[in-house]
């Protein structure tokens, strides 16, 4: 359990849900882990939205090491559709899924270790969406695009991927009938296939993955669905 022994990570919005798993996952295999959240708990905390908060949070944490060796972007932005979403709302979306993933990308990149990688949480939603979503479902497009400009711009340096959870129930409820079926993997994710994912992308074995956006999403994605096959319906 020592595969990330002394290696620094850095997570945003790790005080709960996936990052707290992220986190937990890496200490588990011996990283330091250094948190930012806006939730009370002992870890950095601060909006991500805040340039000089992400400026503090990047001083303090290489106040104590010199260099990390990974950063994930996981905090997530909050959701609006268009008919209740103001002009703020979505500003602060786009701050904390999209700035602040660069700022923060900005911040450490000449800080990294030998093999450093950087990992964005992205979300199926940054290739399909549900009515009323506009805020979140731009800023993980975002992400997601961002991805491959910073794996292009760091390459040699920091390897940059992101990963793009389907529906993960944070409090790892089983659920049963339709809800499990409809998937192609035959149930709803939890926080550990996506932090498993993540901790291989930082791991040495994946060393020749770069700017990839892998989709966690139980096939959901590469499901087509028609009414009226294989028992698919719409109903209004």
């Amino acid at each position: 359990m020592s595969t990330f022994k002394n290696k620094v990570a850095v997570i945003t919005g790790g005080a709960n849900g996936i990052g707290k798993c992220i986190a937990e996952e890496f200490r588990k295999n011996g990283a330091i882990v250094h948190i930012i959240d806006n939730a009370d708990g002992e870890h950095y905390k601060g909006d991500i939205a805040d340039r000089e908060t992400l400026e503090k949070f990047a001083e303090s944490v290489l106040s104590k090491h010199e260099k990390i060796d990974y950063l994930i972007n996981n905090a997530p932005p909050l959701m609006k559709g268009i008919d209740k979403c103001s002009y703020e709302d979505f500003q602060y979306a786009l701050a904390v899924g999209v700035t602040a993933p660069f700022y923060l990308s900005k911040l450490f990149a000449p800080h990294f270790n030998n093999g450093g990688s950087i990992v964005n949480i992205s979300s199926s939603r940054d290739r399909m969406s549900q009515p009323q979503t506009e805020s979140y479902t731009a800023s993980k497009g975002g992400i997601s695009a961002l991805t491959h400009a910073l794996a292009v711009s760091l390459s040699g340096k920091v390897r940059v991927n992101s990963v793009s959870p389907g529906w993960i129930d944070t409090d790892y409820t089983v659920y049963e009938g339709a809800d499990a079926v409809q998937q192609p993997s035959g149930r709803v994710g939890n926080p550990l296939d996506i932090a498993n994912m993540v901790l291989f992308l930082c791991s040495d074995k994946a060393g020749f993955i770069t700017g990839e956006n892998i989709c966690i999403d139980g096939g959901m994605t590469r499901q087509m669905i028609y009414h009226g096959d294989f028992g698919w319906k719409l109903e209004k």
